[in-house]
């Protein structure tokens, strides 16, 4: 199967993430910070991160990943777009649920409160869920063993390095609140995990 598909497909998900928290990203900087938890770690997972998401497409551009390509097979392509759409959604609503509550680092914005609703009624951390389905799905659709799990195991990373200062952060801030919270809903995967 031709590798453009997987190019239209990875081009196509690219722009509808960025179309999805450009506006986030916009507004979340209106609100003022008033706690901030941004060190040098979390400024290397960041890189970290964007290097990830921006691998696939070096890999369209260019031919400076070309050695590592594989055929492409139009199950994991189905399987991937599926799956990126998926994961895109769930970024979307991610997005919307938290509205100004959202930062791309660990901060308190000011009137920042704890958001129960939405997604995430059932999952503490649906957007880290969102990235990770996305990037499985990255994953199925790139013919590349370097692209294709270039943003996965940035998100592993992230995550685990990520999630348990955030969690203190959320904990400080909303204390009981917020261990009630945990302790109804599973940090990624509804009734698993």
């Amino acid at each position: 199967m031709n590798p453009w598909f997987a190019k239209a497909v990875v081009i196509l998900a690219t722009i509808v993430m960025v179309a999805i928290r450009a506006p986030h990203g916009h507004r979340s900087r209106t609100v003022k910070v008033v706690k901030s938890r941004k060190g040098s770690l979390e400024v290397v997972l960041l890189i970290l991160v964007w290097v990830g998401f921006f691998v696939p497409i070096v890999w369209i551009a260019t031919p400076v990943l070309a050695s590592a390509d594989y055929p492409l097979h139009p199950a994991s392509l189905i399987a991937g777009s599926l799956m990126l759409a998926l994961g895109l959604w769930l970024f979307h609503r991610s997005h919307a649920d938290l509205g100004t509550n959202w930062s791309i680092t660990l901060e308190v914005r000011e009137s920042h409160r704890l958001v129960t609703e939405g997604i995430y009624r059932r999952v503490r951390h649906p957007m880290y869920l969102a990235l990770f389905v996305y990037s499985v799905g990255q994953c199925l659709v790139l013919p590349n063993w370097l692209a294709g799990p270039s943003y996965l195991l940035a998100m592993l990373l992230l995550f685990t390095l990520r999630v348990g200062p955030e969690e203190r952060m959320m904990r400080e801030e909303f204390g009981a609140d917020y261990d009630a919270y945990a302790s109804r809903t599973n940090r990624l995967v509804p009734g698993i995990w």
